[in-house]
Order: structure tokens, then sequence, then C-alpha cells
């Protein structure tokens, strides 16, 4: 009797656990469009691979999405340009270039998967840039003490495969902010 609980206890337990999980990684595309209008320059959103850590910082929100990695990029892309108040600087992994298809088979792939993918964005969109990995979590990490940084990690099993969105302000320019920053600088000059 005792055995048969105990086991029906941990049948509903693991049910209930992995129904939880299930809805977690439904539940993404919800909360990026909850996270989306909340969102300004110096924001972050990152389309992970399923290796990347759960970072401790308290800005950092991580989510599995439980997803395909260009799923999951094409969403977030896709409602980036459908919101009017900001558009994304992109990085990648500099090692990326470099990582062998003997030691990551399907890395070669995935390169030319994105880079065709790079290649639908908007013309007016920024270049996108690489940095070394270790410059970009030291970036995430800075960044995470003042602003939040929304961590989507996908089903994807290749190293140095994570897309970092630094988000920008749609409406105003880095020109115009420049420009700006001249005028207030002659003007406190006088």
């Amino acid at each position: 009797m005792q055995r048969t609980l105990v086991s029906a206890l941990g049948t509903v337990l693991l049910t209930a656990t992995l129904a939880g999980a299930q809805q977690m990684n439904g539940n993404w595309r919800s909360i990026l469009q909850e996270r989306l209008p909340l969102y300004g320059h110096r924001n972050w959103i990152v389309i992970a691979d399923s290796a990347y850590p759960a970072q401790s910082a308290e800005g950092v929100e991580t989510i599995v999405t439980g997803g395909d990695h260009f799923e999951v990029l094409q969403a977030v892309i896709r409602a980036l340009d459908a919101s009017k108040h900001v558009r994304p600087n992109i990085y990648t992994d500099r090692e990326l270039a470099a990582v062998p298809e003997s030691d990551a088979p399907g890395i070669s792939a995935y390169r030319d998967q994105l880079s065709a993918f790079f290649g639908t964005l908007p013309v007016a969109a920024p270049p996108v840039q690489t940095l070394a990995h270790e410059k970009i979590i030291a970036k995430l990490d800075q960044v995470s003490r003042t602003f939040r940084v929304l961590i989507l990690k996908t089903n994807l099993t290749l190293p140095y495969t994570s897309v970092f969105l630094e988000l920008n302000c749609a409406y105003w320019s880095p020109e115009a902010e420049r420009r700006l920053r001249s005028v207030v600088a002659a003007q406190s000059g006088r």
C-alpha cells in the first residue's frame, strides 16, 4: 500500500514537473512579447545554444525554449522588426569562424545558414559584429548590473553559436546622439 502510494505520488510529481517544463518551453514567445515593450536601449536578448550557462546576475533572465535555434532567432528578429522603439546591434562569437567541422560536426552548415539568415535582414540593419566570446560575456555581466538581459536557450548543440542582440533606440540614431552631445558640449563651454 505504502509503496503504491509513494509510486503514484512520484508519478504525479514527475508528470507535473514535465508539464511545467513543457509549459515553460512553449511560453517563451509570450515572455518575449511581455518583455519587449519594457525593453529599450541597453537591454540585451541572447539566442543561446543549449550549453549556455545560467548566469547568476540578478538582471539576467534565462528561459529554456526547447526550440530550434533558427526558429527562435527568426521569431525574435521578427518581433524586433515589428517594434517601433528598439532595433538590435547583432554580435556573434569570433570563435565561431574557427570552429573546425571535425570537432563540431554540423558547424559548417550552421555558419552557412546563419550567413544566409543575416543576408535576409533589412538593408538598414547595422552590420553583424564579431567579438571574442569572453568580451561579449563581460559586456553582458556589466550591463546586467543595471539593465535586463533575456537569454533564450535553444536546443542547438554546437559551440560558439549564440547570437547576442544589444538593443538600441529605433527612433534616435547614434549619429543624432553624437550631434546632440556636440551641441550640449558647445553650450556648456560658453
